[in-house]
């Protein structure tokens, strides 16, 4: 059987289940919690397709260990911050407050459902990629993967980072918005390198193809790029958002937009006040 058919059954079947349970338990926080294990388990799915073809699996096995990685460091952070504790996310909280119940039903089912699971379906189409062209692990395959690792710790750091704070601010060691250590380049750095992940484990794709001989079009860049693509356009839109909640909350943040990247790590640029730190 094609492990793409294999992932789709699981995709549809999971997207019944968070649909269901949202009803059920008036809380829209279900694909959330299944953000970082479905991702895994479609990439082992194709790993696991590739080892059983006989070809060169080399590819798909580092592809699958990565985003396992990947998905046990989200974990650990989601659920050591509430999630799986039944606590919904206090974003659809709000939106939920600025639509009618029938509104955000059909955003609830075509938004936090179909579309952030079929995303998730296509941000690991590149091991699908790989198991379709099952080329050797090459120099820049080595290349990609070590970049995931940087970008993996860079997430972990700022999460750590940002867990830190918070607690401080439970304390009232802490108040207003971290604005110190990696905060300090980026006003969303656990964004940028969550991005930059996933980003490679395309680049990891497109290597395979473009061994296979597929050339620049087609391999290089191939249609699995509309995952990253879509990944990167859901972070924009999503730190748009959150940040319209925190400017609404800390006068201070405007300065902070203006001397702090959004998401790319940059040197700072001079504030024109004071703003909230730790």
């Amino acid at each position: 059987m094609d492990p793409l058919l294999i992932v789709i059954i699981v995709a549809a079947a999971s997207a019944v289940f968070c649909w269901i349970a949202s009803l059920i338990t008036k809380d829209t926080s279900w694909v959330d919690r299944l953000w970082s294990v479905v991702p895994v388990v479609f990439v082992w799915i194709f790993a696991v397709a590739g080892i059983a073809d006989g070809a060169d699996a080399t590819r798909l096995i580092v592809m699958a260990v990565l985003v396992t990685a990947w998905g046990v460091r989200l974990t650990f952070n989601f659920a050591r911050k509430g999630g799986y504790t039944g606590v919904e996310d206090y974003r659809w909280a709000i939106l939920r407050g600025r639509m009618t119940p029938w509104q955000f039903q059909l955003f609830n089912l075509f938004f936090i459902v179909l579309y952030q699971l079929t995303l998730l379906v296509l941000i690991t189409l590149p091991a699908y990629l790989a198991w379709q062209h099952p080329t050797p692990f090459g120099l820049w395959d080595g290349i990609f993967a070590g970049l995931f690792v940087m970008f993996l710790i860079g997430e972990t750091v700022a999460d750590q980072q940002q867990w830190r704070f918070h607690q401080a601010k439970k304390r009232g060691d802490a108040t207003g918005f971290l604005t110190t250590g990696l905060f300090a380049y980026s006003r969303h750095p656990n964004f940028f390198f969550e991005q930059a992940q996933w980003w490679m484990i395309y680049a990891l794709g497109a290597s395979a193809a473009a061994q296979a001989g597929l050339g620049f079009w087609g391999g290089a860049v191939n249609a699995t790029i509309v995952g990253a693509v879509l990944l990167t356009v859901l972070f924009i839109g999503s730190t748009i958002f959150t940040e319209s909640i925190s400017a609404a909350k800390y006068p201070a943040y405007a300065d902070y937009r203006r001397s702090t990247s959004m998401l790319v790590p940059l040197p700072r640029r001079a504030r024109t006040g004071a703003s909230s730190v730790s």
